[in-house]
């Protein structure tokens, strides 16, 4: 076995460099919680119209080619594990085609995002973004609906499906009920109405309709369509 050598010049050259290294780690720590206050300020600036407007910049980054890549690097992932601010919730489908901060150009610590078959508000998902809007502060919910939305073709078709798949079609079926015949045959009209559904579910909350009566929130439908990658508000 090599033996250590133990030398006081060797013990004060290894505490020197932790030191160095302590020093450098704290520096970095502070850098870092700085970086979240900062994002914290950005985000109490902003307002609702804005915090929309962001998420509609985003997708037409995302659309043309364009994505920043923005908060999706390392140092990010340290900035926001002390904290997060996002800007925008989303409450989306929990389809495999529709991963939202991508849609979005977005990254770590950006977006509350709430995802189940047919992008539906049960109690379960109000009271995530309840908090996602009263606790984190986000100044925007958009709820996303999207093209060949299965959950909702299921739901207009009415078939039998087992166990608890029903009980998504439930939520959505009273979507179609101010639909005309003509009307329930077109798929992107029928996914809207869910959208349009799910919102006023939304507005029921208590919490969500202060923030908005407040000024300090918004509430917005959108249609993502597949082929385009494109984000319409409904």
């Amino acid at each position: 076995m090599k033996k250590i050598d133990f030398s006081r010049r060797n013990l004060l050259q290894l505490g020197a460099l932790s030191l160095v290294s302590g020093s450098f780690i704290t520096t970095m720590n502070k850098a870092i919680s700085q970086e979240v206050v900062s994002q914290n300020e950005i985000q109490s600036e902003l307002t609702p119209d804005k915090a929309l407007e962001l998420l509609l910049e985003g997708n037409d980054r995302f659309i043309n080619n364009k994505v920043s890549n923005n908060n999706r690097s390392l140092s990010r992932v340290q900035q926001v594990a002390v904290g997060q601010n996002p800007f925008g919730i989303l409450l989306s489908c929990a389809d495999s085609r529709v991963p939202v901060e991508i849609l979005f150009d977005r990254g770590f610590g950006d977006l509350f995002v709430v995802r189940n078959a047919g992008n539906i508000a049960t109690s379960e998902e109000v009271g995530s973004i309840e908090f996602g809007s009263l606790v984190l502060g986000a100044k925007v919910i958009l709820v996303l609906g999207h093209g060949n939305c299965g959950a909702v073709k299921a739901a207009l078709e009415g078939n039998p499906v087992p166990d608890n798949i029903q009980s998504i079609l439930d939520v959505i079926k009273p979507a179609f009920n101010d639909l005309t015949p003509e009307q329930k045959k077109d798929i992107p009209t029928a996914i809207k109405a869910n959208v349009k559904l799910q919102i006023e579910t939304l507005k029921k909350s208590s919490v969500i309709t202060k923030l908005i009566e407040e000024n300090k929130l918004k509430i917005v439908g959108g249609y993502y369509d597949l082929n385009t990658g494109k984000v319409s508000l409904i």
